[in-house]
């Protein structure tokens, strides 16, 4: 009776261990991308920008161009239903397909900088009104979540995003200093 009794405790010090473990964690994540976003790199010459933006999911990259000349690619991670078409509605966990821009940028995000892509546009939000469901929006490429760019190596190898596109921070960290407001983004199925 004894040995069950220790067995017991046991197995309630290790279930509160895990959740302590559990709560510091999703502390840690809340502090982080409140507070854990960096100072953005300096934007490079107008001769070394980007004037495109190439996304094709299928091979999960992104390609910079300018004067149709690619000028850096990278490995890209999208939504969890990115291979299931367009988006086509809020929270389906699918990335756009079409031509968009990028319309604002944002160094405070709780991702590692990001770049937001002009989703919706005017024929995705009629679309969605027709089906009388919301297009969703906050479509970014961005880096990863404030304080985790340490396990780069594991968010790259899988889709994890909402329907945004995903780069390591160092990777976001040259895509922000080349390319400014307005490049077109064209993002392939």
């Amino acid at each position: 009776m004894r040995s069950l009794k220790c067995f017991g405790l046991r197995i309630m010090s290790v279930a509160l261990f895990l959740v302590a473990f559990v709560l510091c964690l999703a502390v840690y994540t809340l502090l982080m991308a409140r507070f854990g976003y960096g100072t953005p790199p300096q934007v490079r010459s107008p001769a070394e920008q980007a004037d495109r933006i190439v996304v094709h999911k299928a091979s999960r990259t992104l390609e910079l161009r300018r004067n149709h000349q690619p000028i850096a690619r990278y490995r890209i991670s999208l939504g969890s239903a990115a291979d299931q078409g367009s988006k086509m509605r809020e929270g389906d966990q699918k990335t756009p397909e079409g031509r968009y821009a990028i319309d604002w940028r944002n160094a405070r995000s709780k991702y590692h900088l990001s770049l937001h892509i002009s989703y919706p546009d005017a024929r995705d939000s009629q679309r969605a009104k027709a089906g009388g469901y919301k297009p969703g929006s906050n479509i970014m490429i961005h880096g990863l979540p404030n304080g985790w760019g340490w396990l780069a190596p594991v968010f790259q190898r899988m889709d994890w995003t909402d329907g945004c596109i995903a780069v390591s921070n160092e990777e976001m960290r040259e895509i922000w200093a080349r390319v400014p407001v307005g490049v077109q983004v064209d993002i392939q199925p």
